[in-house]
């Protein structure tokens, strides 16, 4: 390990620590009205998940299910890594989250689906409704696709009530279910199916999208030659309709492919499947990491575990009750959506809001107005699209009868600035946030408060979940003490249900990316000799509480002092015109790495000049002069995702002058052009000098 250096102001770290300049932000109470309602308000509840518990302790998420077979081992670690949960018992995911509703919940919503088009109504299916479309699915694809237990169907589906009852017609046939998110490329989805080995594709003419109809027939057409490409043949092409009641909204099908789904279904109408049980640790599905280099990873969830663990998570955290209205404003086609609109809530016979668009189409208002029309009670969603309705409304929120009680963030780190809007602006100060760590990996939330007991603080993850102990490491294995102001690796010591079984057809890789990292016994079957690393750096203060710093690759190393990309981009959103920010690392011929900032600016702001002046200012005052960017760069938008996730790998390659790779999939691939455009003109080899905070000077620090 190399020798601890100083640097300024900032405590001796070693260059395998990220170094953290965040200040700790005050705690505030959960709402009293809250705790009263909550599902979980005894401090009893961390002693039976206490780690001399482990792994009993998680019965209690595995009970809340109907099992076909009860089991008889909790944890199988014979071949360690490669967990079994729940060993021996049989279920099917599709009857726990719709079957065993009917009893007392058939005439009450299952979903509420939202299309983008205002004029268009909304529609909702109760849970009878969906057990009827759910076997009559599962019909076609047994009987006209061929469809049984451990056959892998690819779904590539936009945000329709037609995507969860494709997912859960696979799972009561037993099926493994692969989602491609809607907004991916044929050629995208293409690499999926190949890589799964699926014969089958579910897909719809078309959909809405930010105003525009988009054509899911073509990309079907690009995806199965893009899979030919590669060696695998798709039998079968679904298509639903996107408008039902218009006949030739599809397209005529290739004879003996190609199907129209819903005048198939006409002839199924009142088809009965039973729902097959299936071990715990079948796989239920797979869930592509998109990554930014190399072949997407299959992340392979079993049946089981993963069902026990969104439905235990989903009750503790998201806090659902059978009488909520509750959104989450994430895809399914992400493990977010699987987790936590379709699986966990399911289960638990909530009701939730599916809205198909964009939630800022056609106004900034629209994700409001759906709220406060439909009385939704728990908003879910992450820290992207809470600043994309900051920047283009930042008062929109009080317009609105809003009743939230319960608001979650998820799926990056939200910085201290934001955080406070979502609590003080869409909460009123009267919802509790949730704001959850976890990744496509894990299944389910890893770290979280509590919300019935724990204090909420802004910018901080909170304490680990219930029966997971993590740990922070450096670069060499020795853990960083909790308050010692210092980061480093955030790795997990424990396995948990929810956690993904493998790579699919590549276990190799799984042991090299998520468990070789830290493993000193390669044999062992001992689980204490596999700590997972997450491959995200964090901190945990003294009080316990975590905070996440974004992906140790985006750690930026500057003369051997390592920078949190996030610590920055949150100091830039304290001053008050930033809408948006995305530090990236550069390569400088003296310090090896430095960042580069890139602003998006709220409406009305003022002068930009003035404004990447406060922006270095910030910077300076909250981290220090290491940190000083080599250039702020304002542009009028960030390249998003369809997501609305900002690509920070397309603006690194634009600083560095390297090819940005396929931008097709981009929500707004003409901001790249503008971006490059600003670069050209005013030279990559010198950019524009950020002004020293402290008056003229001669040097760009």
């Amino acid at each position: 390990m190399s020798s601890p250096r100083e640097t300024p102001n900032d405590p001796e770290v070693s260059e395998a620590q990220i170094a953290v300049h965040w200040k700790e932000e005050p705690r505030i109470d959960p709402p009293a009205e809250f705790v009263a309602q909550a599902n979980v308000a005894d401090v009893a509840v961390r002693g039976r998940f206490a780690i001399g518990r482990f792994p009993e302790c998680f019965r209690e998420y595995a009970e809340l299910l109907d099992w076909a077979t009860p089991w008889h081992t909790t944890l199988d670690t014979e071949r360690a890594p490669f967990y079994r949960w729940f060993v021996g018992g049989t279920l099917n995911a599709a009857y726990n989250c719709v079957d065993r509703h009917l009893a007392r919940h058939a005439s009450k919503p299952a979903f509420i689906w939202v299309p983008e088009p205002e004029g268009e109504p909304s529609r909702v299916l109760t849970y009878r409704d969906l057990y009827e479309h759910v076997n009559a699915f599962a019909a076609l694809l047994r009987d006209r696709a061929g469809v049984n237990a451990g056959d892998r169907v690819t779904i590539h589906l936009p945000m329709v009530p037609e995507l969860p009852i494709s997912m859960l017609a696979c799972a009561r046939l037993g099926a493994i279910h692969s989602v491609v998110f809607g907004g991916f490329s044929g050629d995208a989805c293409g690499v999926r199916i190949a890589d799964s080995g699926s014969r089958v594709l579910v897909t719809m003419d078309g959909s809405y999208r930010n105003g525009k109809w988009l054509d899911h027939r073509g990309t079907a057409d690009v995806a199965v030659a893009a899979a030919r490409r590669e060696g695998q043949e798709v039998d079968h092409r679904l298509f639903w309709r996107r408008h039902p009641e218009r006949p030739g909204a599809v397209a005529p099908p290739a004879a003996g492919r190609d199907l129209d789904v819903n005048a198939e279904l006409r002839r199924r109408r009142g088809s009965l499947v039973p729902p097959v049980p299936m071990p715990a640790e079948a796989p239920l599905f797979l869930m592509y990491t998109s990554g930014t280099t190399g072949r997407p990873k299959g992340c392979q969830h079993s049946t089981g575990g993963y069902l026990a663990y969104a439905v235990g998570t989903s009750r503790i955290y998201q806090d659902l009750h059978p009488e909520d209205i509750y959104w989450c404003l994430a895809d399914i086609g992400w493990i977010t959506g699987h987790s936590y609109i379709v699986y966990g809530p399911l289960a638990l016979a909530t009701t939730s809001v599916l809205y198909e668009g964009v939630p800022t189409f056609p106004d900034p208002a629209r994700t409001w107005r759906i709220a406060a029309k439909l009385g939704v009670t728990t908003l879910h969603t992450s820290p992207t699209t809470i600043r994309l309705l900051r920047k283009a409304d930042p008062d929109g929120p009080r317009r609105f009868d809003l009743r939230f009680k319960h608001l979650t963030t998820v799926g990056e780190p939200i910085e201290p600035e934001v955080w406070r809007w979502y609590y003080e602006t869409v909460g009123r100060k009267r919802a509790v946030i949730v704001d959850t760590w976890w990744q496509t990996e894990t299944g389910g939330v890893l770290c979280s408060t509590i919300p019935g007991l724990d204090p909420m603080k802004p910018g901080s993850t909170g304490p680990a979940a219930l029966g997971i102990f993590p740990s922070i490491v450096d670069d060499e294995g020795v853990e960083v003490p909790a308050g010692s102001g210092r980061a480093g690796n955030l790795c997990i010591r424990n396995p948990w249900p929810g956690m993904f079984q493998t790579i699919w057809g590549d276990p190799e890789r799984f042991l090299a990316t998520y468990f070789r990292k830290y493993n000193r016994a390669p044999h062992s079957r001992d689980w204490r000799d596999w700590p997972y690393f997450a491959g995200d750096g964090a901190t945990q203060s003294a009080d316990g509480y975590f905070r996440v710093l974004g992906r140790v690759d985006d750690v930026i190393n500057v003369a051997g002092h390592r920078l949190g990309t996030k610590e920055i981009e949150s100091a830039c959103l304290s001053v008050p015109d930033v809408a948006e920010a995305a530090v990236v690392p550069v390569h400088d011929e003296l310090k090896g790495r430095r960042p580069e900032v890139y602003l998006a600016l709220k409406p009305g702001s003022a002068d930009p000049g003035a404004v990447v002046l406060a922006v270095a200012r910030a910077i300076e005052n909250q981290i220090g002069k290491i940190a000083r960017p080599r250039a702020i760069r304002v542009v009028p938008d960030m390249p998003k995702t369809r997501s609305g996730k900002i690509m920070r790998r397309v603006l690194s390659a634009l600083s560095n002058a390297q090819d940005v790779g396929d931008i097709t999939t981009l929500a707004n691939p003409e901001a790249v052009a503008a971006i490059q455009a600003m670069i050209d003109v005013r030279g990559r080899a010198s950019p524009a000098r950020v002004p020293d905070p402290a008056g003229p000077s001669d040097t760009n620090q």
